[in-house]
C-alpha cells in the first residue's frame, strides 16, 4: 500500500479507502448491501490489516445508520485511522435538513459526531454543489469548525471544475482554509473528469478520491456481455447509477479487462483499480464491497501492475471523444499548454491525428 498526500496538505491517504456505502441498508440503500456491526467489524480488520488508513462515510447512506456502524466498529481504532464523512444531502422533508448553509453543515457535523462516537472528524466534505447559499457562507462554517477543532480538513464532492475554483477563489480572497480534496465519479468507462476536474485539481493541487472506482459494480466481473446480472449484486438490482452514455461501448471495456484479468489470473474488478489508481492526478480509489471475498480482491489491486501494452489498451479503448476547446487546440497547434493540461491533451492529440 502506498501513502500519497491530500491535496495541498501533510495528510497522507492510502491509494485504497474503504468505503461505506454497503454497510446499514435502509432507506433505498438496502440495495447496495445491508451489512450489519460484524460484517463492518470484519471488513475493516481486512482493510486495515492491508494498509487502507481512512474510512469514507456520509450522514446520506442509510439515513445516519451507516456512520452508527462505522462508529461502533472503529472502537479503539478510531485515533489510529481517518475518518471522512459528507453533508449537503436532504434528509427529511425539512428544507433546511439540506443544503450547504452555515445552519446545515453545524447541525449536520455535530449529528455525524454523536453517531460516529467522536469528537472530530478528520475530512468533512460537502457532498454537491448548492445553488443556493453563498459560498462564502458555506465556507466561513468550515473554516470555522476546522478552527474550533470538530474537523481537520474540509474538502468537496460531485462539484464541477468552475465551482470549484469559485470555492477556491473565495477561500483565498478571505483568508480562509481551502478545500483539500475532491471527490468524484471517474472509471474507465467514464473518464470525463479529464476534461475539466483532473486539470483543475493538478493545477491547484487539490487531491482527488475517486468514488465508485469500478462504476458502481458495472465494472466489477458481474456485468458481462450475452449475460444476465445478477439480482443479488448492485447493478441487478435496480439501483440507478450510473448514467452509462453507450452501454456496447462499456461491454467492450468490460471484456477487454476480463482478457487482461485473465493473463494475470485475476479478476476484472481488480484490472480495473490497477488502471485506475495511477492515472495523473488520483489520490485515493474508495472500495467498498459485500463480502469479504470481494473486498480481498479489491485490496490486492495494489499488487497488480499492468505491462506497457495492457495499459496503452485500456488506453486507447476508453479514451473519450475530444470536445470543444480541446480539439482546437490540437487541431490549431497551438504552443504554451497547461502542464496540468497537458497530460490529457497528449491522448486527445493522439485520438485526433489517428482519425484525420
Amino acid at each position: 500500500m502506498r501513502y500519497r498526500p491530500l491535496g495541498n496538505s501533510g495528510l497522507m491517504v492510502s491509494e485504497l479507502v474503504l468505503g461505506t456505502v454497503p454497510y446499514g441498508g435502509r432507506g433505498g440503500f438496502e440495495k447496495c448491501g445491508g451489512l450489519g456491526l460484524d460484517d463492518v467489524k470484519r471488513h475493516m480488520g481486512l482493510a486495515f490489516d492491508a494498509g487502507v488508513n481512512m474510512v469514507d462515510t456520509a450522514d446520506l447512506y442509510s439515513f445516519g445508520l451507516t456512520e452508527e456502524l462505522v462508529g461502533q466498529a472503529l472502537g479503539s481504532k478510531r485515533q489510529d485511522i481517518l475518518l471522512a464523512s459528507k453533508v449537503r444531502s436532504p434528509l427529511s422533508d425539512d428544507p433546511n435538513a439540506s443544503g450547504a448553509s452555515r445552519y446545515h453543515i453545524i447541525n449536520g457535523v455535530e449529528a455525524s459526531l454523536k453517531r460516529l462516537g467522536t469528537d472530530h472528524l478528520d475530512l468533512y466534505q460537502i457532498h454537491n454543489w448548492d445553488g443556493v447559499t453563498p459560498v462564502e457562507e458555506t465556507l466561513e462554517a468550515l473554516d470555522h469548525l476546522v478552527r474550533s477543532g470538530k474537523i481537520r480538513y474540509f474538502g468537496t464532492s460531485n462539484y464541477t471544475a468552475w465551482q470549484m475554483m469559485k470555492t477556491l477563489g473565495a477561500a483565498d480572497l478571505n483568508g480562509w482554509m481551502r478545500p483539500v480534496s475532491q471527490q468524484i465519479y471517474y472509471t474507465p468507462e467514464s473518464r470525463e473528469a479529464e476534461y475539466e476536474l483532473m486539470p483543475m485539481a493538478l493545477d491547484q493541487n487539490v487531491g482527488t478520491l475517486i468514488w465508485g472506482p469500478m462504476g458502481e459494480g458495472l465494472l466489477a466481473g458481474s456485468v458481462r456481455r450475452g449475460q444476465t446480472t445478477p439480482e443479488n449484486t448492485r447493478q441487478g438490482s435496480g439501483w440507478p447509477e450510473p448514467y452509462v452514455h453507450d452501454m456496447e461501448r462499456a461491454l467492450d471495456i468490460i471484456e477487454a479487462m476480463a482478457e487482461i484479468g485473465a493473463a494475470h489470473e485475476c479478476s476484472i474488478a481488480r484490472v480495473c483499480l490497477s488502471w485506475l489508481k495511477d492515472r495523473p492526478g488520483v489520490t485515493a480509489l474508495i472500495i467498498g464491497a459485500r463480502s469479504d471475498a470481494h473486498l480481498k480482491d479489491d485490496l490486492a489491486a495494489v499488487e497488480l501492475e499492468l505491462d506497457d501494452s495492457e495499459t496503452e489498451r485500456l488506453d486507447r479503448l476508453t479514451q473519450q471523444a475530444p470536445q470543444y476547446p480541446y480539439w482546437h487546440r490540437v487541431v490549431s497547434g497551438m504552443d504554451r499548454i497547461d502542464p496540468a493540461e497537458r497530460l490529457f491533451l497528449d491522448e486527445h492529440e493522439r485520438t485526433i491525428r489517428e482519425r484525420r
